[in-house]
């Protein structure tokens, strides 16, 4: 039995990349809104309805690379070391993932990122639909930040900063990587970009 259910996941997550990779090539061939989701369906040689039951919507074809990773946040709250602080954790993460260049955080220049990077970000519908996936990593978060021992009212502030914040450093990093420049020359302004975004976060903006 136990055979038989590892083989039944492993053809899901067949389907799931065969699915996945016939979407990225079409609209990167042709634009994410030339390609219909019953053409991605016939190339990925699936029904339209077991395309959809792994991917809910035509954008989340592109953005499950960012909607795999909506409790990333929440995890590293959960996981932080003793005695350790929730924001404390996060930028340690944020910053640990940017010198890996993990492309959650826009700073990748592998081809095949670089290449999503520009559909998503000349896309709108995407630029929208991934705003929404943040809201869900928003969610998550402070519920960590709940069982953290943070107020309710403060925990659904501070995930809203936080979560807020996270977005725009990701942002700025797809947007240069994007535009051409190396993960390499943009690290240092990254790094500093999440720095001074995380002090604000923990000691306040600074003015009234």
């Amino acid at each position: 039995m136990t055979d038989e259910l590892g083989l039944r996941e492993r053809k899901k997550l067949r389907t799931r990349a065969a699915i996945s990779t016939a979407a990225t090539t079409l609209f990167l061939e042709r634009g994410f809104d030339a390609v219909g989701v019953a053409e991605v369906a016939r190339v990925a040689e699936v029904s339209k309805r077991t395309l959809f039951a792994y991917f809910p919507s035509k954008e989340d074809l592109v953005l499950h690379r960012f909607s795999d990773h909506e409790t990333d946040a929440a995890d590293v709250v959960r996981a932080r070391r003793p005695g350790q602080g929730a924001l404390a954790a996060l930028r340690e993460a944020f910053l640990r993932d940017l010198t890996e260049r993990e492309p959650v955080t826009g700073l990748c220049d592998a081809p095949e990122v670089v290449a999503v990077f520009r559909l998503v970000t000349g896309t709108p519908a995407l630029v929208a639909r991934l705003a929404e996936l943040s809201s869900a990593g928003e969610a998550a978060l402070a519920t960590a930040l709940i069982e953290a021992g943070v107020p309710a009212p403060d925990a659904d502030l501070a995930a809203a900063q936080i979560a807020a914040v996270r977005r725009l450093l990701v942002a700025a990093n797809m947007d240069a990587v994007a535009a051409g420049i190396p993960a390499a020359q943009r690290h240092p302004d990254a790094v500093a970009a999440a720095d001074r975004a995380f002090l604000l976060l923990s000691s306040g903006v600074g003015f009234a």
